[in-house]
């Protein structure tokens, strides 16, 4: 069974691939591998959530469509970041700088808790680096908790 994945990605180092922005696409490549791209948004300059002593992010959305199951999906993804360099999640500063971060943020209109994923992703609603990439490409895709469209969800955010 397709389903359509909504991804974040995210980068504030530089790798040998080169700056924040060919991280985010030598990561969008991969991702690619693992379904059909349905759309990628605009990259987007943010400030760091979190963990503030570090450099600025540079943060995106990509619609996959896959047949991978969720637990198989989000296991790529972390292969794939553990490819291109980033640290152990278990180990690295939380919210710390890394080459890059992919994260799951829904699937169709699963809606999954486990230890290791939640689906939607949890704190999604309430990240605006998060929500401007998708509402660019995909602005009535429906959050199957909240029943409300991403550009809802976008617009309830107090502005910055």
């Amino acid at each position: 069974m397709r389903r359509v994945a909504a991804l974040a990605l995210g980068s504030n180092l530089a790798s040998s691939w080169g700056d924040r922005e060919a991280n985010l696409r030598e990561a969008a490549k991969r991702v690619a591998l693992l379904g059909d791209v349905r759309a990628v948004s605009s990259f987007y300059d943010t400030a760091p959530v979190g963990y503030t002593a570090q450099p600025r992010f540079r943060n995106a959305a990509m619609l996959l469509e896959t047949e991978l199951q969720p637990m198989q999906l989000m296991h790529a993804l972390l292969d794939i970041e553990r490819e291109m360099g980033r640290a152990d999640r278990s180990i690295a500063i939380k919210k710390g700088p890394r080459i890059i971060d992919l994260d799951l943020l829904l699937m169709g209109d699963v809606v999954l808790a486990t230890p290791e994923l939640t689906l939607p992703h949890p704190a999604m609603a309430e990240r605006r680096f998060v929500l401007e990439p998708l509402a660019e490409i995909a602005p009535a895709m429906v959050h199957p908790e909240s029943g409300q469209t991403i550009a809802e969800l976008l617009a309830e955010l107090p502005s910055t």
